[in-house]
């Protein structure tokens, strides 16, 4: 029970890796607080970890606005107590190479993926201070040191979430605050389904992505969500501001 009597959000919970993030952090103990913007999604999830007998509850935030975020945190701590663990997973992701990226889909990717990083921060690294300390997880990417033509705002925002990541550790260190981040490749979410499914022929465009892979597939949500539990845990307890890779090999090459 490596999150025993812990109190943990998770942004993005109602799919994808956050979904399995959730699941995961519940069945080590935590009380796990889901939050997601579609409702219902979100409510799914908090459901289904109370059906196995184990904590969670549903909390609806937009993380791109601050009055959600701060609620979403205010919420939190007024039901339970604390906060210890915080999970910055919700994102959003558009295709654009960067001269055809409106401005609205510039805005709309770097609201979520890094101003909503931001305010969780912002309001929640308070609170896990008042609470003796804890961890902060935040997702970026591989995105966010290797290029992609078509993902220039992701691969933009996903680098602002390293570097907010370094910053947060050097600042919150002394508090016991440790912050991290998670880069993964390719993982069985949605919005991967959703990229492939988009093609002429999802079945080839997949063959040829998982290809590059040292290990010829793709990662689930799950093997991504052990590694969010590891830097929430006292297992990586002396790891801060790091960058962790979880790409199965597909950063490792030149050609």
């Amino acid at each position: 029970m490596k999150l025993k009597d812990k109190v943990a959000i998770v942004t993005g919970g109602g799919s994808g890796i956050g979904q399995a993030t959730a699941h995961l952090f519940a069945e080590e103990g935590a009380t796990v607080v889901v939050v997601d913007w579609h409702r219902e999604a979100g409510e799914a999830t908090a459901s289904a970890i109370r059906d196995l007998g184990r904590k969670a509850e549903f909390c609806y935030a937009d993380v791109s606005k601050a009055a959600d975020v701060e609620a979403m945190v205010a919420t939190t701590v007024k039901n339970h107590g604390r906060l210890n663990v915080l999970f910055n997973n919700a994102a959003v992701q558009i295709l654009s190479k960067l001269v055809e990226t409106t401005e609205e889909d510039w805005d709309r990717v770097h609201s979520v993926n890094l101003k909503g990083v931001f305010l969780c921060c912002k309001y929640g690294i308070p609170q896990i201070i008042r609470s003796g300390g804890g961890s902060v997880v935040n997702m970026a990417s591989i995105l966010g040191f290797v290029g992609d033509p078509d993902l220039a705002a992701y691969c933009a925002a996903k680098g602002g979430v390293i570097a907010l990541t370094k910053a947060a550790s050097l600042t919150y260190g002394p508090d016991k605050v440790r912050v991290n981040c998670i880069c993964p490749g390719d993982v069985e979410t949605p919005l991967l389904k959703e990229y492939f499914d988009k093609d002429p022929n999802p079945q080839k465009l997949r063959d040829e992505v998982s290809s590059k892979y040292a290990l010829r597939r793709v990662a689930s949500p799950k093997e991504v969500a052990k590694l969010a539990l590891f830097l929430a845990c006292d297992d990586s307890s002396f790891i801060t501001g790091g960058k962790l890779v979880v790409d199965g090999g597909l950063t490792i090459k030149c050609y």
